[in-house]
């Protein structure tokens, strides 16, 4: 660990700032993985409920967000830079569906939590959603580091439009 690297990814490095999207992606699908373990054992308490509002928060706002940036400015970038890109990139937008609709799934599960603290997670539901992100990143990932290639000034122009997308 280097204590000193205190460099903060931005959206003028579009693919880096993909990556940190991704990184949060893991993050919370470990801790949706956790929960129903977490609350066999100590309940359904404040933590677990401000767990469910973080998570709930970034797939209801970010992620959306983070597919609209793949779908309307990496997406199309690699298309035209690489078109041999395209099964995959087809692939990953039917993907994109699933995933909203397994979210959906999730968050009914969360309401349902967050109104009686009595009631069990369906694991099957968490399992659904968290191995859909684990089979979403690995094809979509070798994709980011193929736009690393991409021309300067069209990724420049893409992390401006994610930025915009955010109002940063």
């Amino acid at each position: 660990m280097d204590l000193f690297n205190t460099r903060s990814v931005t959206f003028d490095d579009p693919i880096e700032m993909l990556y940190a999207c991704h990184g949060k992606v893991r993050n919370f699908c470990n801790q949706v993985q956790m929960l129903p373990g977490y609350i066999a054992a100590n309940g359904r308490n404040d933590a677990v409920l401000q767990a469910v509002r973080q998570i709930s928060q970034y797939f209801n706002t970010a992620a959306p967000l983070h597919h609209q940036d793949e779908e309307e400015d990496l997406f199309p970038l690699l298309l035209r830079h690489f078109p041999y890109t395209r099964s995959s990139i087809e692939a990953l937008q039917h993907q994109h569906e699933s995933l909203h609709a397994n979210w959906a799934a999730v968050a009914r599960e969360f309401a349902e939590l967050s109104a009686d603290p009595a009631y069990r997670l369906q694991a099957d539901v968490l399992q659904r959603f968290c191995a859909g992100y684990d089979a979403h990143l690995a094809l979509e990932e070798p994709l980011f580091e193929t736009g690393r290639n991409l021309p300067a000034q069209a990724l420049a122009e893409a992390g401006k439009n994610m930025a915009a997308r955010r109002r940063v």
